[in-house]
């Protein structure tokens, strides 16, 4: 069997949330224009799962980074970096042989026919990762196990890898996945549409674009995605400027067990499914977005689930999960890269707290994280 025995059970942990995935170096431009023109470009890093990670620990959580980088200059940049963040990324392995992954991009927006990206992927030292190198001891010893469907489509040997750690196992911790379909990483063998759609049904929190569900499955409306998955506790159907639409089981509430889980096996089963679903219908939350004056788009989906773990961590009311998750995507909207230091927890939670009329006027511009007003003040003309 891979990965750890059945019935494993980690007795304690002082980490919240555990992301696995591949970082990278990524070279930003230095100004406007095609690849072909643009003279020099800045460093930074990039990873669905890093950026997590790090949003989590500026925001005061107990965050670790698992991945596999190579044993080179770029590895040492990454695994550097986003421990500056205050991630713990002690589980990180370095591969002798593989490299690490880097990427190009334009400064225009993703979405945009005028955007181009260029990997150096292929083959890297994230590709490698299985279920036999990974430390599980480390993946599982978290409050939360953060996943993406990018890893998925690294590989043969990343895909077995999530099907592994998406399995039903005692003491399992609450698993979120985010869809995050990328339709040019998957090059034949298994259709990247039914393994996104397996793996989503598997996990206990999921994250999934409106349109990428449409774009993947074929599926339109946030009742159908919800339809396409029933088993998981909570669904956030992400649908752009028009807001969140969440729906959750009738046990979701309760938040997770603050503090190290019992080394009890069932209580260390209840703590992992303290956001499981409940018997009965579902509640059904819509919150609006935020109004940003955006400087770059990359990243947010990220910002988003980090912010929405983060107060899911601080067993916050469902409405105010969304609320954060804005917020924290609106703090990554308003710089150029994909990473930025969030609002202070007070600063984020007063805006969070604001009538819906209040949060409806709120308009967000580059530094509003800094400011330290009232949340009425907080926005540009």
């Amino acid at each position: 069997m891979s990965g750890p025995a059945a019935g494993t059970a980690h007795a304690a942990t002082s980490t919240d949330v555990v992301c696995l995935g591949e970082s990278m170096v990524t070279f930003l431009p230095s100004q406007p224009g095609r690849l072909a023109d643009v003279p020099s470009f800045g460093r930074g890093i990039g990873g669905a799962e890093s950026n997590v990670a790090c949003a989590l620990a500026a925001a005061g959580h107990r965050a670790a980074w698992v991945g596999r980088v190579g044993a080179d200059g770029f590895g040492d940049h990454l695994v550097e970096t986003i421990a500056s963040y205050g991630v713990d990324t002690s589980a990180v392995r370095r591969d002798p042989v593989r490299p690490t992954g880097i990427y190009f991009r334009t400064a225009t927006d993703r979405g945009t026919d005028t955007h181009e990206v260029a990997y150096y992927r292929a083959g890297s030292a994230a590709s490698a990762m299985s279920p036999e190198n990974v430390p599980y001891e480390d993946l599982l010893a978290g409050r939360i196990l953060h996943l993406s469907g990018i890893t998925a489509a690294l590989s043969a040997d990343c895909l077995a890898l999530l099907r592994d750690l998406t399995a039903p196992r005692p003491g399992r911790p609450l698993v979120s996945f985010d869809v995050n379909h990328r339709p040019h990483l998957w090059r034949g063998g298994e259709a990247d549409a039914s393994v996104l759609l397996e793996l989503a049904r598997r996990c206990d929190l999921v994250f999934v674009g409106e349109d990428e569900a449409e774009e993947a499955w074929g599926i339109v409306g946030a009742e159908a995605i919800r339809a396409a998955l029933p088993e998981p506790a909570v669904v956030v159907v992400k649908r752009g400027s028009a807001g969140a639409t969440v729906f959750s089981g009738a046990t979701v509430f309760s938040g997770l067990r603050p503090g190290p889980r019992s080394s009890n096996a069932g209580e260390a089963e209840d703590a992992a499914a303290a956001d499981g679903a409940g018997a009965g219908p579902d509640t059904v939350t819509l919150v609006p977005a935020l109004r940003v004056d955006v400087v770059a788009a990359v990243g947010a989906g990220d910002a988003f689930a980090a912010g929405f773990l983060s107060a899911t961590l601080r067993g916050l009311p469902v409405r105010e999960r969304v609320r954060h998750g804005h917020l924290m995507a609106a703090a990554v909207l308003t710089v150029p890269g994909d990473l930025t230091d969030p609002p202070a927890r007070d600063h984020a939670d007063r805006l969070a707290a604001l009538d819906d009329d209040a949060w409806g006027r709120l308009r967000l511009g580059p530094g509003w994280t800094a400011a330290d007003r009232a949340p009425e003040e907080v926005r540009t003309p």
